[in-house]
């Protein structure tokens, strides 16, 4: 039995690397996302919006499909753990931009004008007042989206990725006992979560210290 629990357990390595490789790149290009969002170019910022709503209104396993069978007709064949990434992700990144503008709401506007007056270039002014206080706000918000991607992709099992769930799957067509192989894979969601849940609440009451939203 210890055999079938070990093999389930190895599709961590998957789920958890498929996750957060999607929720950093996310993270990364949810900036220049919201740099979209809040152009002063009304075409663009309408782009932005058509892209965020049509990335947020369709469901996560019809991109998946889409990102590794669809493609797949253009020419563009991709590994299921390709398709994985870049569709998470994508999604990951359009999630990321919407916490990010809404973190912005967060800090007064007359911040920008002080940092003016104290002759700090935009540059600065973003990478030193405005930053640091964001990433405060929205760092709990992160979290949620990062534990939201990790059960997203339970989702890739279903192109071929042998994440915690196909092993699960392989398992209960070997052996049955489907609650047991589940319900193992799903303790181990659960504790993935947890710690995630765990490291964010520490990162939060570190940016708490440090830093203050005026």
């Amino acid at each position: 039995m210890w055999e079938i629990l070990g093999y389930i357990a190895l599709g961590t390595t998957w789920t958890l690397g498929i996750t957060l490789a999607a929720a950093a790149i996310g993270i990364a290009f949810g900036v220049p996302l919201l740099a979209l969002a809040r152009s002063r170019v009304a075409v663009v910022r309408g782009a932005y919006e058509l892209f965020v709503h049509v990335v947020r209104g369709v469901p996560t396993l019809v991109w998946l499909f889409i990102t590794y069978f669809g493609v797949a007709q253009l020419g563009l064949t991709l590994s299921p753990v390709t398709a994985s990434m870049l569709c998470l992700s994508v999604l990951a990144a359009a999630h990321m931009s919407e916490i990010y503008r809404g973190g912005l709401q967060a800090i007064r506007v007359g911040q920008w004008e002080a940092a003016g007056a104290l002759n700090l270039s935009r540059l600065d002014t973003l990478k030193d007042v405005i930053a640091p206080q964001l990433f405060r706000a929205v760092s709990p918000s992160v979290a949620t989206q990062v534990i939201g991607l990790l059960k997203d992709s339970s989702l890739v099992s279903t192109i071929g990725v042998t994440d915690l769930v196909f092993r699960a799957g392989v398992m209960t067509s070997s052996y049955g006992n489907g609650l047991y192989m589940f319900g193992f894979a799903g303790l181990i969601y659960l504790a993935l979560s947890l710690l995630i849940a765990a490291f964010s609440r520490r990162i939060h009451a570190r940016l708490s210290r440090k830093y203050a939203i005026a």
